[in-house]
């Protein structure tokens, strides 16, 4: 898979991706960070611009193997100051999951979730208003 996001703050946004991503980019040019990553295989870029960047577009995610996964990253998350929010045995998307929460420099939600199994229910906190994650 690749993204590319247009950022406001190059700088900024290579130093929060270091640290969710545990990771640098493999190239960065005035204006732009590329990450080449393995797990999740994922190719995605940064190209500052901060006219075109665009609030509330939604979310970005994946999804780990295992929990044991699942909590390395998250233990990784805390100890950079970047978990948002942390939702364990949620019901979201019809699916009991596991799941922490980061948000970007310029407000893009991350989810990094573990799955467990289908379910046939949305939690009924993330119909509302005031929902701030999941599929809302």
């Amino acid at each position: 898979m690749h993204s590319s996001f247009y950022v406001s703050d190059l700088n900024e946004t290579i130093q929060f991706y270091n640290k969710f991503f545990n990771n640098e980019p493999v190239k960065t040019k005035e204006g732009y960070a590329k990450y080449v990553l393995d797990e999740p295989s994922l190719v995605i870029s940064f190209i500052e611009n901060k006219e075109r960047v665009q609030p509330n577009f939604g979310h970005m995610g994946f999804q780990v193997a295992t929990e044991e996964e699942l909590n390395k990253r998250l233990w990784t998350a805390r100890e950079n100051k970047i978990v948002e929010k942390e939702e364990i045995g949620t019901n979201c998307c019809y699916a009991k999951q596991d799941k922490f929460w980061v948000n970007d420099p310029d407000g893009v939600q991350w989810e990094v979730y573990y799955f467990h199994s289908d379910v046939e229910f949305n939690d009924p906190h993330y119909e509302t208003e005031q929902a701030t994650a999941c599929c809302s």
